[in-house]
């Protein structure tokens, strides 16, 4: 299964796609989205949607996972939030890609044993995890791939409770 991971936001957007098959995971690609910040917000989203629609396009993700919105974000950042969360959505939806949510703190479980971690250690789990090496990524991409990962593993876990 491939499967894409993403880390919206208006001025970042990190992805990272996943191959899950076998039991083993692939990291295919990874980055973020940066559209210029001179660009209007509705430009800036319209860049967004378009560099992630071609990145669907070669890379053809089954699903796209997603961390769900908190409410610690003060309202104008929750607001554009949103509005980058829509259009990635809308995206999705569009191209037949079933979308899926965890709460920050499943994914931080998932990934890195408990629900705090800090975004270090997200990073350095899904490096380890996912056979990275040591250089650093940008936090946005690290996101992504973790809830991608969380993904990946929860699919894993339901399998072998379904005993298959």
């Amino acid at each position: 299964m491939r499967i894409l991971g993403l880390d919206p936001g208006s001025h970042h957007t990190g992805y990272g796609f996943l191959d899950a098959e076998a039991g083993r995971l692939r990291v295919l690609v990874f980055g973020r989205i940066s559209p210029p910040r001179s660009l209007a917000l509705e430009a800036r989203l319209a860049r967004l949607v378009a560099e992630l629609s071609t990145l669907i396009d070669e890379w053809r993700p089954e699903a796209a996972v997603l961390e769900a919105p908190f409410l610690g974000l003060n309202p104008r950042s929750l607001v554009v939030l949103a509005q980058a969360r829509g259009a990635l959505l809308a995206l999705a939806a569009q191209r037949g890609v079933v979308v899926h949510e965890y709460s920050p703190a499943e994914i931080k479980s998932a990934v890195a044993g408990h629900g705090r971690a800090d975004k270090e250690q997200v990073e350095r789990m899904v490096r380890l995890q996912l056979a990275l090496g040591a250089e650093r990524m940008a936090a946005d991409a690290a996101d992504a791939l973790a809830a991608a990962l969380c993904y990946a593993l929860r699919q894993r876990l339901d399998r072998l409770v379904r005993g298959h």
